[in-house]
């Protein structure tokens, strides 16, 4: 394409057309150390004239301050965008520093309301359960976000970090447009169960850190180069013996990026957009970032083929990760699978 736009996916059977790489916001203004607001503004209204129309963020990125921040270019472009939120992961008002899993039907009314009034406008387009609460029947919570869909708060259903089960007795009570799971070279436990799950009932799968939370980029090498407030200092990956052992997996993109003559961090991001073709369903990665420039480079990876020797040389990559995509588990589809 001679504009640079990216093309388009549908999200689920029923819900609307997106761009085909969306954009994670969480970083605007929260959890990757110090950002600059201009800049994060200018990397959204670039993102859109590149084609990127779906947004995601979450109630959680902030204590909402992330919705608040994003409202405006909500605001100013309604019409042109797709609006995903999250609930489900609540703050206990004695402890900001915590988050507690909360899906009980009491909670994601209060929590929609919330959203609602943050982002300043009338409906949701894609409304995300966040974290699965095993204490709560799934087709509890789901049928009071289906009862979000008829009181129009909300327009599609989606689900975060689920299990194939748990995918499947949602989708039962009502239709889900989409699933969102950690998915890149680095994050491939979702592919046992979720996604076959997913392309079977017809729902589109979102892979967030599809970076690898900015290390399949090259851009630190370990959780010591990050500030003291990035959240990724406590990821197990990043830090010690497990960095060095990560960082010597880059080797086989660093190769393949200068036959492409692209970075690696497009490589990483064409290998996750090449999913689709690979598992037969619409995936939509969402990097994130706060920088105009790297949208363009990001973009610019959904036009990169990757043969299939070149696949060969990366697929291996995922088994060979030390350390696991978060401290705890738990609240991962791996977790309970």
């Amino acid at each position: 394409m001679t504009d640079g736009r990216i093309t388009t996916a549908k999200l689920g059977d029923d819900g609307p057309e997106v761009g085909v790489q969306g954009l994670g916001c969480m970083g605007m203004n929260f959890g990757y150390g110090p950002s600059d607001a201009d800049a994060s503004r200018a990397t959204l209204e670039r993102a859109l004239e590149l084609g990127v129309t779906l947004y995601d963020t979450a109630d959680a990125y902030g204590a909402g301050e992330n919705e608040r921040f994003l409202s405006p270019f909500f605001k100013a472009h309604r019409d042109e965008i797709v609006i995903a939120t999250k609930f489900a992961l609540s703050i206990p008002p004695d402890d900001p520093t915590r988050r507690v899993v909360r899906n009980d039907p009491p909670y994601i009314r209060e929590a929609v309301e919330a959203s609602l009034k943050r982002l300043d406008i009338d409906a949701i387009d894609l409304y995300y359960m966040h974290r699965r609460d095993v204490n709560v029947p799934i087709e509890e919570s789901v049928g009071t976000m289906a009862e979000l869909v008829r009181e129009g708060k909300v327009k599609h259903l989606g689900l975060s970090e689920v299990t194939a089960g748990e995918l499947h007795a949602a989708h039962a009570v009502h239709p889900i447009a989409a699933v969102q799971s950690e998915w890149s070279l680095f994050s491939r436990d979702i592919e046992t169960n979720v996604v076959p799950a997913a392309r079977d009932l017809g729902v589109t799968l979102v892979a967030y850190s599809p970076l690898g939370r900015g290390f399949l980029t090259g851009s630190f090498a370990s959780a010591d180069d990050l500030s003291s407030g990035d959240f990724r200092r406590q990821q197990p990956r990043f830090t010690g013996e497990n960095a060095t052992a990560n960082g010597a997996l880059l080797d086989p993109l660093r190769t393949i990026a200068e036959t492409h003559n692209a970075s690696i961090g497009q490589i990483a991001l064409a290998w996750t957009h090449q999913q689709s073709t690979v598992h037969n369903l619409p995936v939509i990665p969402i990097p994130g970032t706060r920088k105009p420039s790297r949208v363009e480079e990001n973009t610019a990876a959904t036009r990169i083929v990757l043969t299939e020797e070149e696949l060969a040389q990366l697929n291996p990559i995922a088994a060979k990760v030390a350390g696991n995509r978060y401290a705890d588990m738990a609240f991962t589809s791996a977790g309970r699978e």
